[in-house]
């Protein structure tokens, strides 16, 4: 697991070593997929489940058969909730119908050890035909 500081510019770090390792796992294609998944789930632990001083969140990419897990830790128990749906001039609040979607339901939330929780992403790719 990889630890970030709970500021905006750990968003592009954690996508950024997302992608090399989605390289290294001969994954790219998944690439656009997958570095907006991470991008808005360590958004929102750093918008949502962080106070402004202290803590860190974590990230762990795990490969699989057909892509790749997404985790994303936070000391917060406060679990992500859908919102309302922003008006289209909105600058936020789509973050969790876009993971939704592009993980087909795939995602969740867990308890892990110590305070805090993990939220977890799959993203993958179609079987071949």
């Amino acid at each position: 697991m990889r630890t970030w500081p709970p500021a905006p510019r750990s968003v592009a770090k954690a996508r950024r070593l997302l992608l090399l390792r989605l390289d290294l796992w001969g994954l790219s294609a998944l690439a656009d997929d997958a570095g907006l998944v991470v991008s808005e789930l360590v958004t929102n632990a750093i918008t949502h489940a962080h106070p402004p001083y202290g803590h860190v969140i974590g990230t762990r990419f795990e490969r699989l058969e057909r892509g790749v897990r997404i985790e994303v830790h936070d000391i917060t128990e406060r679990s992500p909730e859908f919102r309302a749906v922003a008006p289209d001039d909105a600058e936020s609040g789509r973050g969790l119908l876009l993971v939704d979607a592009l993980t087909d339901g795939q995602w969740g939330v867990k308890d892990r050890e110590g305070p805090g929780k993990i939220v977890w992403a799959v993203v993958s790719r179609a079987a071949p035909l």
